[in-house]
C-alpha cells in the first residue's frame, strides 16, 4: 500500500512530532489515501517502476529510486497484523541533533562522523516486538535476623531477635518487551528499553508510512524464555525490596507461579546509524520515543596521533625555552 496526498498526490508520511499524516511536498495535513498494490519478493515499484528488491521479513521499505514509501498488504494483515504499536515521537532532525549532542565533546572521533551527509543516512525502523503478560504469585517463607548493638560501660550487648517472614503476593506484568527480529541485536533491544507504553495505540499502517519495518522473524514461543527471565528477575527485586530491614534473610521456601499469561504482537520504534570506519562497523541506536541512545564512538587513530604531536612540540618548545632562560640566568 502507498499514502498518497489528495492535493497533489505525492508521497505521504507520518511526522512524528506533528503527530498527523503529513505531506512533505504541498504540506499538508491529512489528506491521505491509500492506494493497494501488492509486492512479491522481488518486484518493481508500483509508483515509478523502478526496481525494489525485499527482504524475506521486510513489511515496510523504501523505493530506492522515488523514495516513495512502501508498506506490504501481506505483511500487516492477517497472521502478521500487530495488535499496537508505538508511533515514531523523534524525527530525523530530532534525532540527528541528539546524537550530535550526545557526542559533540568526543574530540578524536573521526572528522565526518556527526556530518549532515553520514547522519542523513540513519534510518526509522519499527521494530518486531512480542509484549508479554504475566499474572504472577510468590509463596515465600523466611527467617529474618535482626541485630542491635550497644555498649554500656565497658561491655558492649547484641540482641539478635529472629522473624518469620512470609509473604503471599500476587503480580501483574504488562508488556514485558522481547524483540523478534533476527537482525537486531538482542543486548541492544533490551538497553533501548524502558518505552512509555501509555502512548501504545492500536496498530494502524498510517503510522509506517516514512519508516522501514519488519514483520516478526520469530514466533511467541520460541522467545517466551527470555520475556519469563526479565519476568522473574523483576519478581525477584519487589520480592526482596518487601523483605527489608533484617540483617540476615535465611529462605526456607521461594515459589513464583504462574496463573495467567499471554502475548500481543506490537512494533516499537528505533533509529539506526551506521557508520562504518576503518573496516569496521559502528551501529548507534536511537529509542525512537524516549530518544535514548545506545552506541559507542569510533577513535580517529590520526587524530590522536595529530594530538599527541602537538602535544609533544609545544612540550619540546617548553623544555627549550626553559633551556635558554637558565642560560641567561646570572
Amino acid at each position: 500500500m502507498i499514502f498518497k496526498c489528495k492535493n497533489c498526490g505525492g508521497n505521504m508520511v507520518y511526522n512524528p512530532e506533528r503527530q498527523v499524516m503529513y505531506c512533505p511536498f504541498c504540506d499538508s495535513e491529512g489528506s491521505h489515501q491509500r492506494t493497494d498494490e501488492s509486492l512479491g519478493d522481488i518486484t518493481v515499484c508500483p509508483n515509478c517502476g523502478g526496481e525494489i528488491k525485499l527482504q524475506e521479513f521486510t513489511s515496510a521499505t523504501k523505493c530506492p529510486s522515488c523514495d516513495c514509501y512502501l508498506i506490504l498488504n501481506e505483511r500487516v494483515e492477517g497472521e502478521y497484523a500487530p495488535k499496537s504499536i508505538i508511533p515514531f515521537r523523534m524525527g530525523k532532525e530530532t534525532c540527528k541533533q541528539a546524537i550530535r549532542e550526545k557526542f559533540k565533546t568526543y574530540r578524536f572521533a573521526p572528522t565526518d562522523f556527526l556530518s549532515e551527509v553520514r547522519l542523513n543516512e540513519m534510518q526509522g525502523v519499527y521494530v518486531p516486538f512480542w509484549l508479554y503478560d504475566y499474572d504472577a504469585h510468590w509463596d515465600y517463607q523466611a527467617e529474618g535476623v535482626k541485630l542491635r548493638s550497644w555498649t554500656s560501660g565497658d561491655i558492649q550487648y547484641t540482641e539478635t531477635s529472629y522473624y518469620d517472614v512470609q509473604r503471599d503476593m500476587d503480580i501483574r506484568f504488562q508488556n514485558i518487551p522481547v524483540d523478534a527480529s533476527v537482525q537486531m541485536p538482542d543486548d541492544v533491544m533490551d538497553l533501548m528499553e524502558p518505552y512509555d507504553y501509555g502512548q501504545m495505540v492500536d496498530f494502524a499502517p498510517e503510522y509506517m508510512s516514512g519508516f522501514y519495518a519488519e514483520k516478526y522473524n520469530i514466533d511467541s514461543a520460541s522467545l517466551e524464555e527470555r520475556a519469563k527471565k526479565k519476568m522473574e528477575e523483576d519478581a525477584g527485586i519487589l520480592l526482596n525490596n518487601s523483605c527489608s530491614g533484617y540483617s540476615t534473610l535465611k529462605t526456607i521456601r521461594r515459589d513464583l507461579s504462574l496463573r495467567d499469561s499471554s502475548a500481543g504482537y506490537g512494533l516499537l520504534p528505533v533509529w539506526k546509524y551506521l557508520y562504518r570506519y576503518g573496516g569496521k562497523d559502528y551501529p548507534f541506536y536511537v529509542n525512537g520515543q524516549t530518544g535514548k541512545i545506545v552506541g559507542e564512538a569510533p577513535l580517529s587513530t590520526k587524530k590522536v596521533w595529530a594530538y599527541s604531536g602537538t602535544l609533544w612540540a609545544c612540550l619540546t618548545a617548553i623544555i627549550a625555552l626553559l633551556q635558554v632562560i637558565v642560560t641567561h640566568l646570572p
